[in-house]
This record gives structure tokens, sequence and C-alpha cells, in this order.
């Protein structure tokens, strides 16, 4: 891979790629020009990164707003590919790629598998779901280019890809954690023992998830599970890499995706190593440039350590828009991962049930007992659940324990938080 720059070779070349995204941005998207013009900034105005504080923000409801191709920047005949959110919560989010955007995001992807540990000639086993969603084309592109051979499995059919793990002999898995979870059950259940399969990494996105879910993974496939991130608004998976050698936060690729974190509340850039709300301004985008991006994601930024020229950010703790406040206290599904996960006799499969009792709001943990627990076991681990929340969390919550694989399994990102609240 190539040498990264120093860091005042980065920054010269952010301020340059920034000024020209700016510019780009306020020529080619009217929404942009209207926003700029409100806020009485022009791209002239950057002189210096810090400068970007005082353009406005881009939230996902803009992209509904301007639904579908209101924000692209180039004519559609430039336009090679669109993808598009799942839209569940409202019209999705389209966003579109230039045939250079396409070579960008192939770069960035490849630079990501290396540092996980995938080289070239390794096998590759994609089982992000293709299509709209960016995950599988997105590492399908990056795996090529690193030079590395594919299985496009995408999701689903998990028997089926436990057999081709077994058949083609993989070193790399890419897929949520949440579905790896799912085929470590499937291995299993096929009486296979996952930890003499081929696969020596696993690239793991899309959702947050705990530290001790990666020591689930790690011993229970004797694998490297590092984490990867990106979204579709800023360009898909990609944007930020962990390094299988330190496994201690993503490394951002800052020469294309410039990050901020601010006060989700005040809105404020938050100095140094505070923890708050990810945004992120695309650098070399051409058809959807994105100006500070709210990605609602709850991180901070640390200097960088094996790839000491890009910063880090911290593994998201979670999202402001899947905080549950209950009773006046933030309670995020990854605290409540890292209890369950510390429980014996309970499987890190659950969902967090919200519900009306009374005037008050009540959280029921709905979570799968592993294969094999007794009932009497089951009755201490909900005791012991409860009382692991209370104290590590600060939240009562109800516990109840199902069977194993009684649980809605996804071939993608996992459902943590369903809403039951009376709606009076």
């Amino acid at each position: 891979m190539n040498q990264d720059p120093s860091p005042d070779e980065l920054r010269a070349l952010q301020l340059d790629r920034l000024r020209w995204t700016l510019r780009h941005a306020y020529a080619q998207v009217p929404f942009y020009r209207a926003k700029f013009d409100a806020a009485g900034v022009h791209p002239d105005d950057c002189r210096t990164l810090e400068d970007l504080a005082k353009f406005p923000f881009t939230t996902k409801q803009d992209l509904r707003d301007n639904y579908p191709f209101g924000m692209f920047a180039v004519p559609q005949e430039q336009v090679r590919r669109i993808h598009a959110s799942s839209g569940t919560t409202g019209k999705p989010t389209v966003v579109g790629y230039t045939e250079r955007d396409i070579d960008t995001w192939a770069t960035v992807m490849a630079r990501s598998i290396h540092a996980a540990g995938g080289r070239p000639g390794h096998k590759v086993h994609v089982a992000y779901g293709y299509g709209l969603f960016t995950g599988g084309l997105g590492a399908h592109y990056g795996v090529e280019k690193l030079g590395c051979t594919v299985i496009p499995a995408s999701g689903g059919m998990t028997a089926r890809q436990v057999q081709i793990i077994t058949d083609f002999a993989p070193e790399v898995i890419m897929v949520t954690p949440s579905y790896m979870l799912t085929l470590l059950d499937e291995f299993e259940r096929q009486g296979v023992d996952p930890r003499k399969s081929s696969l020596k990494v696993g690239i793991f996105g899309a959702e947050p998830w705990t530290e001790q879910m990666r020591t689930e993974i790690e011993q229970r496939l004797d694998i490297d599970a590092v984490d990867i991130y990106g979204l579709s608004e800023v360009m898909g998976p990609g944007v930020a890499q962990e390094c299988a050698e330190t496994k201690d936060g993503l490394h951002i690729w800052e020469d294309h995706f410039f990050p901020e974190v601010i006060d989700p509340f005040t809105e404020q850039v938050l100095p140094g190593s505070e923890s708050g709300e990810m945004l992120f301004t695309s650098l070399t985008k051409e058809a959807l440039p994105i100006i500070r991006y709210r990605t609602r994601d709850l991180t901070r930024l640390l200097p960088g350590t094996a790839r000491p020229s890009f910063r880090r950010m911290e593994k998201v703790t979670g999202r402001t828009d899947d905080m549950i406040i209950l009773r006046g206290v933030n309670v995020f599904p990854t605290q409540i991962e890292e209890v369950v996960l510390r429980v014996g006799g309970l499987s890190p499969h659950f969902q967090l049930i919200r519900s009306t009792r009374g005037r008050m709001d009540h959280l029921t943990v709905h979570v799968e007992a592993r294969p094999g627990t007794p009932a009497e076991r089951r009755v201490a681990a909900a005791r012991e659940l409860v009382s692991g929340i209370k104290d590590g969390v600060g939240v009562t919550v109800e516990v109840t324990v199902a069977d194993p694989d009684t649980l809605e399994r996804s071939a993608g990102k996992m459902r943590r938080v369903l809403d039951q609240r009376d709606p009076t």
C-alpha cells in the first residue's frame, strides 16, 4: 500500500481538498448554495481547516427532503452507480457515485482490508448484503482492488454460507457482527468446530458492537476480529478501519474524509478527545459532496497509533437516535450487551422492548439462553442480568429468557430496540 502522508502534508492536502469540496457543492447543488447563503458563509471564507466550523450541518432529513437526486452535484450521465438506504423510517437516502468516486471507494476499502490483515491472494467471504445497501458492493470492489479473491455470498441462506466457508476456505470474512454470531451458531448446529475453519480475520461493521462481543467472536472462531466504519451518506464502508496489530479504535482515512466531534446538544465543536457526535465532510466526492454530515454516532477522536498520520475514532458506543431515556437515565443497547455477555447461560442474541406501565416507560430485555442451559440456570441468569444492569447502567429492567433460536435473526443489521409504547 502507498506510504501515508506526514501530518503537515495531510493538513495541506485536506485544506486544498476541503476548499475544492465547498466550492463544488456551492456551485453545483442548489441546496448547499441556499444553505450557505442563509448562514452567511461562502466557500472563500474557508482559509483554514478550523474555518469549516462556520459552515452549516447536513442531516439525513436534508437528503430525504431532496429525494431522489436533489443533492447530486454532477449531471445524471456522469453518475455510474446509485445506492440507497432501506428507507424503513421514511424516504430512503439516495447517494450517487461517479467513475472516480467508485475508484476512490475501492481504494479506501482496499486500504481498510489491508489494515485489517487481508493480503493479495487471500479469499474474502463477503456476507454483507448486496444491492442498494452499500456494504456488499463496497466490500466487493475493495477486495478486488487489493488483489484478493472475492466470494460474493451476500446475506441469508445461513446453512449454505457455512458450507461455502467450509468448502472454499476463505481467510477473511466481512459481515455484520450480529450475523457472525448467527453463522457461529450454525457452525455448531452442523457439528462443525468454527475454530478449525480457514478464517483468520473478521472485518465487522454496519452496527455498534462491544469489546465483549469481540472477545466472544475471537474465542469461538479463533480469528482477529476488527472493526470497520462507514455510512452510505459519506461513502459507504471504508471511512475508517481498525488495524489488526493494535485493535485500539478506527483510523480515519483523513485524506478523503474530514472528521469533527460536536456536542450534540450545543452543536459546538469539542476540543481534544472529548466524546460527542461524529461529523464528516467528504474531501474528494464528486457526485454527492457532503458537508458536516451529522452521523448521530457517539465517539471521540484520538491520536493515530498503527497509522500515526491518521487520527482514530473510538468504537462507536451508541447513536443519539437509538438512545433510550428511561426514567431520566440515558441507556444504549451496547451497555446492555456488555452486561449480557458477562452472564453465564445467556447468548448475545437479545432485544430491548420499550412499553408503558401506567404512566411510566418500561424496558424489557428479551434474551436467548445458550443451548443446553437448564431451567434453574435461566432463572438465576435473569436475576443476575437484572442486578448487573441496575448496578452497571443505573436502571431497573425486566428480563425474560427465551429458548435458543427464537429471536428474529437477520442477515443485516440487528434490530435491537422495539418500541411498543402507547402513542397516547
